[in-house]
């Protein structure tokens, strides 16, 4: 499964994971993909630092990724504690109250939740870009718009590869007089932030507005199949997230987590702003419809709504609250049924696509036959 995208990045197959678990984003490198760690769940640069040097002590010196939640517009002197004054007193009593309801208690005094969305903050998503530059990384990925200029620059001199994500043409563009090497197309079906336009749509709609530069399928892509019908539309690769979650490397936590993901079907998902304040498709839960009731005082912007409810998703996860209990995923979820070793996901994806691929080449000959 290659391209001249895996060539110039020296892959063996144009695959490419995105996961928040080192060891997952190691093991996709060690099959022949590029693992793409997320860095935006790191508070301290020294965190992601640790992070990063266990990487590059287990890929065997293979290329892999990072992507940051970098703005594209600069926003100083603003601090964490200036954002969460922000967040009016009766979306707190909802949360509090919704919490209530379902019986979950109190985090243990002095205990702080460990879910907070600050990778978006300039000071931390610049630590994590000094960070990640420092360690041999092939591609800077940002997933929120392209980072800014000066980002930019700094990664080419280096060497590396800058990716963005694109839900429409405009974006892509965007990102194309940015100065982006690699635009990632990631459809509505996709876990996480995403738009409105389904992959089978946005993949072909991007190649031809951004071309020479070379598109990744994301959104709805979790077989070979899938992949190679990403690679018909014109794309140089796939970009997959949600398949990662249920591999037996993925650091979940949560007992409970991982059922309701395997037993999930794939229109158990949906696109709310519960989770950060942009749309961002997740499993369907209680808390989920809790937002969307007419006694809800709607979600809050980016990154008010995240930390907002950071404490909230840190106490349902402690205590495994099945009815409350999510994550982001895409609708590719319907698919993951079983839990196994990233090598045998990669597996699946290169046999999958080759076989689609004969599958098409004898279609291609009945034809010159006829």
């Amino acid at each position: 499964m290659r391209t001249e995208l895996s060539e110039r990045l020296g892959i063996e197959h144009a695959i490419f994971g995105f996961t928040p678990f080192p060891a997952v984003a190691a093991a996709i490198t060690r099959a022949g993909g590029l693992g793409v760690l997320g860095a935006v769940r790191y508070g301290t640069a020294d965190e992601l630092a640790k992070e990063l040097d266990w990487m590059d002590a287990h890929v065997g010196g293979l290329p892999y990724g990072v992507d940051v939640v970098m703005p594209a517009k600069k926003v100083e002197n603003v601090t964490v504690a200036d954002v969460e004054a922000m967040i009016p007193a009766g979306h707190r009593d909802f949360v509090r109250e919704t919490l209530a309801r379902y019986g979950v208690p109190e985090l243990p005094e002095g205990e702080q939740g460990g879910w907070r969305i600050t990778g978006w903050m300039e000071d931390v998503a610049r630590s994590h870009v000094d960070v990640a530059l420092e360690h041999p990384i092939a591609l800077l990925a940002s997933a929120l718009g392209h980072p800014p200029p000066d980002v930019v620059d700094r990664a080419h001199a280096a060497g590396v590869l800058v990716a963005a994500l694109a839900g429409s043409a405009r974006h892509a563009r965007h990102h194309a007089e940015a100065g982006i090497d690699v635009v990632v197309a990631q459809g509505h079906e996709a876990g996480g932030h995403t738009g409105e336009i389904g992959t089978m749509v946005l993949v072909p709609e991007i190649v031809s507005a951004v071309a020479p530069i070379p598109v990744l399928a994301a959104g709805g892509i979790g077989t070979g199949a899938q992949a190679a019908a990403g690679i018909a539309l014109g794309a140089q690769g796939v970009w997959l997230g949600s398949v990662w979650l249920t591999v037996t490397e993925a650091d979940l936590s949560s007992p409970v987590l991982r059922a309701k993901l395997l037993a999930a079907g794939s229109g158990d998902t949906v696109r709310s702003r519960a989770l950060t304040g942009k749309p961002a498709r997740q499993l369907r839960t209680e808390w989920t419809d809790a937002w969307e009731q007419p006694d809800s005082p709607a979600t809050l912007p980016m990154p008010l709504q995240g930390l907002l409810v950071a404490d909230a998703v840190s106490r349902i996860q402690s205590y495994q609250t099945a009815e409350l209990i999510g994550t982001p995923v895409g609708q590719i979820v319907g698919q993951m049924t079983e839990e196994r070793p990233v090598a045998a996901v990669m597996d699946e994806l290169t046999r999958g696509f080759a076989e689609a691929v004969a599958r098409l080449d004898r279609v291609a000959a009945t034809r010159e036959d006829s």
